[in-house]
């Protein structure tokens, strides 16, 4: 409890505050060992990297407007629910979004020097995680998890789920 506290609050309880939760089932050195024993045991990691990181820096190498990042997020967030993805690491997943909103969105050239230096991807790498964030965005709005899909159909976000998904001419479809 200390650990996740002192993570995700501005105000992390005391320990005491702790003790007294615990009706002193537990001593301030006993809950302090603990965590260190927790934290060294997971070597001081605490999070992992998600595609997030990656998607602020890609897009604004792509020279993105508000429409291809908003795009470029609605690929990111289909991403997060499909298992196919999961195994793939954040930054691949972030520029397969990328590659495939400027497809979807028929920017020319779908991938230029600054984006594979940004990126560290090659257009060919891009490819196969591409074609599946394509036939995500094909398959929503028949899907029956539609929160992704209603979410980027609004008027506010640029109603890009609503677009048509790449064509096969791209490679992507």
């Amino acid at each position: 409890m200390l650990i996740a506290c002192k993570y995700e609050e501005i105000w992390a309880p005391e320990v005491n505050d702790l003790i007294l939760i615990a009706d002193n089932a537990y001593s301030r050195q006993r809950i302090l060992g603990m965590e260190k024993s927790i934290l060294n045991r997971m070597s001081w990691n605490l999070t992992v990297p998600t595609p997030y990181v990656f998607l602020v820096r890609f897009a604004k190498a792509a020279g993105s407007d508000k429409e291809l990042e908003h795009m470029v997020f609605f690929f990111a967030e289909l991403a997060l629910m499909e298992y196919k993805l999961v195994s793939v690491c954040p930054s691949l997943v972030a520029a397969s979004a990328v590659y495939a909103a400027r497809c979807t969105l028929k920017k020319t050239p779908l991938w230029t020097e600054t984006l594979k230096h940004h990126t560290g991807f090659s257009e060919l790498q891009l490819m196969e995680p591409a074609k599946v964030l394509v036939a995500l965005h094909a398959a929503a709005p028949m899907n029956t998890l539609k929160a992704v899909y209603k979410k980027y159909s609004c008027d506010q976000l640029a109603r890009v789920a609503l677009r048509p998904p790449a064509l096969a001419a791209q490679g992507l479809a």
